[in-house]
């Protein structure tokens, strides 16, 4: 299941989405095994190697990629600018996914390029909407499923996104997303995964 812990997990998966496509290992489900005899498989259309981009819009992008019993559509952003002094950092993403096969809807996460420390949140500013992410790994996450949406529609209609954080080492970080584009990248996701506003 796509859940919000399993995103959070070390071992979970999207942390490959910084190269803005999510890699297939982590999207398909393991296959199940059978004590039956085996049989040829019926011929079976091939599958896209990887994420499809379905549009853009500014500097954001929009993808699909099927998964077993559905399919996952999301949306992924770079910071417009990021401020980060002395700290080492990796690829800097804002993420919203849907999964049609958990009916899961606007998950909201950022990646910070580094591991933050345990226990300790992040903060996000959507036109001076305040939010208080939680943080696993190098990412941080909305607290619940209402905050998700919440976060969707500021973003939806702001015009700049601030995330704020800080390593175990080092200066806190901030990182800028201009706004101009999401709104048109998350219709394009909500279409491709049927999901109503």
């Amino acid at each position: 299941m796509f859940t919000r812990l399993l995103l959070a997990a070390p071992a979970a998966a999207v942390s490959a989405v910084a190269l803005l496509a999510l890699p297939a290992p982590l999207l398909a489900q393991p296959a199940k095994q059978s004590a039956a005899p085996q049989q040829k498989p019926p011929a079976q259309k091939a599958a896209p190697a990887g994420p499809q981009l379905i549009g853009e819009a500014e500097s954001w992008k929009a993808y699909t990629y099927p998964v077993d019993g559905g399919k996952i559509c999301y949306l992924v952003g770079k910071p417009a600018k990021s401020e980060s002094a002395g700290v080492k950092r990796g690829a800097v993403n804002a993420l919203v996914t849907h999964n049609t096969a958990d009916k899961s809807a606007n998950v909201v996460s950022f990646i910070a390029g580094y591991n933050y420390p345990e226990r300790v949140d992040a903060d996000l500013n959507v036109d001076n909407h305040p939010f208080h992410l939680f943080t696993a790994g190098d990412r941080a996450w909305a607290r619940d499923s209402a905050t998700d949406k919440a976060i969707v529609e500021a973003m939806a209609k702001g015009k700049q996104a601030v995330v704020k954080g800080a390593p175990a080492k080092g200066q806190p970080t901030t990182d800028s997303y201009a706004l101009a584009g999401f709104k048109q990248a998350l219709a394009m996701i909500d279409k491709a995964c049927g999901i109503k506003r």
